[in-house]
């Protein structure tokens, strides 16, 4: 009798970016356009809509001139994360 093997589930890219942004210290676009492969503009809507799904996502201001913004998860809908 053949063993039947399962597949885990796949990460999906929400996924990725909800466990990025999840970190203490957040993720910038740069970081999350890499582990997703997305354009900027595609991680930005991303970002919409976790806040749509009732995530908190607080942006924090780049602490040097030429830097970039910061992206954290500070609250989610109830149940989640």
């Amino acid at each position: 009798m053949p063993t039947s093997r399962t597949t885990p589930p796949r990460e999906t890219k929400a996924a990725i970016l909800r466990k990025l942004l999840g970190r203490k210290n957040g993720a910038d676009i740069g970081t999350l356009q890499s582990a997703t492969g997305w354009q900027p503009h595609s991680v930005r809507a991303g970002l919409s809509g976790l806040r749509k799904a009732g995530y908190t996502i607080d942006r924090t201001d780049a602490a040097k001139p030429g830097g970039t913004a910061t992206y954290r998860i500070t609250g989610g809908p109830e149940g989640a994360r």
